[in-house]
């Protein structure tokens, strides 16, 4: 019972920072300890199915939990606190970096590990400074086509919520797909638009299913034939995803007061993600 609510608490967290733009779902895996686990578990799902479902059922429910219940105090911490909210997932991305680091500090050493380090660290963070646009689609009067266009996307920002360090709402974001898709979630108390929701989130969410299993399966296989470099490359993804993060707080102000929240809000996200990575190993 203890381990569920756990894995719970960890899915909300999950789910949370799938709904942010900037935040990788992805890092949070791994800074909350159960990423491996939970690719393996993914790409194996019918092998030991009750095992397997015992373990992600938990982390599922946690998962949609967030999005549905918090997606809109979350939207308004963010418009209100910035800085204080952002700090907040900031403290639990670096609360999980000892956890990774002695992953990363039992491997080897060498030059083409810490050069794939580079490379990853470099690609989020030139990622972090392109523009996203003013695209917004509509989901009016859609076509056949435009629902594809909804699977390939659900396939596209699932398999950028578990690589760690890139924001699937941001590619979202950068897609237009964002605001069109969180507005349909929160309408889904809406019954009068049940149907038209659901048309709308049934492409979309097999999309995902489809991309997150696959993209299990290959990130499974880089962990098994080249561990060490996949772990120098998602330290390199984690660690500039924090640069992605804090880059449009740049532009915002904050109060003496708000400066305080946000450091205690930052001090109880590590000490959460810290304890929570150190159970899991």
């Amino acid at each position: 019972m203890k381990k569920n609510i756990m894995l719970i608490i960890k899915g909300m967290f999950i789910g949370l920072a799938n709904v942010i733009p900037g935040v990788s779902g992805g890092t949070l895996m791994i800074t909350l300890g159960i990423y491996e686990e939970l690719i393996e578990t993914i790409s194996h799902f019918f092998q030991n199915f009750k095992k397997n479902l015992k373990f992600l059922l938990p982390i599922a429910i946690g998962l949609v939990l967030a999005i549905l219940l918090f997606s809109k105090i979350i939207g308004i911490s963010l418009d209100k606190f910035p800085f204080a909210t952002t700090l907040f997932f900031i403290g639990l991305i670096l609360g999980g970096i000892p956890v990774l680091w002695k992953k990363v500090n039992t491997k080897k050493k060498s030059i083409s590990n810490w050069l794939i380090f580079a490379l990853t660290f470099v690609l989020i963070t030139v990622l972090t400074f392109l523009k996203s646009g003013d695209l917004v689609v509509s989901f009016n009067n859609l076509t056949f086509g435009g629902y594809v266009i909804l699977f390939l996307v659900g396939m596209l920002a699932s398999s950028t919520m578990i690589i760690p360090g890139i924001s699937g709402s941001f590619v979202l974001m950068f897609l237009g797909y964002y605001k069109p898709l969180i507005d349909t979630i929160r309408s889904l108390t809406n019954f009068s638009l049940l149907g038209h929701n659901f048309l709308i989130l049934a492409p979309f969410g097999l999309g995902v299913i489809i991309g997150i299993i696959l993209v299990a399966k290959l990130i499974e296989f880089l962990l098994k034939k080249y561990e060490t470099k996949t772990y120098y490359g998602v330290l390199g993804f984690v660690l500039a995803s924090i640069i992605a993060i804090i880059y449009p707080l740049l532009a915002t102000s904050f109060s003496i007061i708000e400066a305080l929240v946000a450091a205690v809000l930052f001090i109880v996200g590590f000490l959460l993600a810290y304890k929570m990575g150190e159970l899991e190993n």
